[in-house]
């Protein structure tokens, strides 16, 4: 037997549909039996009812320890899951950064042949002319 936090005793009362809206409850929280502790006590008492009871508690424990156990597992895969999508995603980045410096460069050589070019003169000559000639 345990008693349960303060955060799982609220946790407990947003779960539990069945209470009436106006309900008050008690400041201390309450008092809860783990699977196995529930077992010893039914086994303790020697009567039909206790007998049943035990039967229905560990009827009731294995599925909800095997959806903790699968819930557990989905979680993992999802971790798994999320880490491969961010690894994916930070090549990605990677790739768009490039792919965008490689359209600068492009948008640099348009811009490069679009401007006249020079005109070379006509007899090939270099430097400069003194006095008419």
């Amino acid at each position: 037997m345990f008693q349960l936090t303060k955060d799982e005793w609220r946790e407990l009362i947003k779960i539990c549909d069945n209470l009436p809206n106006g309900a008050k409850y008690s400041p201390a929280t309450p008092f809860a039996f783990s699977e196995q502790g529930v077992a010893m006590l039914s086994s303790v008492l020697n009567s039909d009812r206790a007998v049943v009871i035990n039967i229905q508690t560990i009827r009731i424990f294995t599925p909800m320890r095997q959806l903790i156990v699968e819930n557990a597992e989905t979680k993992l895969e999802i971790a798994k899951i999320k880490y491969a999508v961010e690894q994916i995603t930070k090549k990605q980045k990677g790739h768009d950064q490039n792919i965008e410096l490689l359209f600068e460069y492009i948008d640099r050589l348009q811009e490069k042949e679009e401007s006249p070019p020079t005109k070379p003169n006509s007899k090939g000559e270099i430097g400069f002319k003194v006095g008419g000639k």
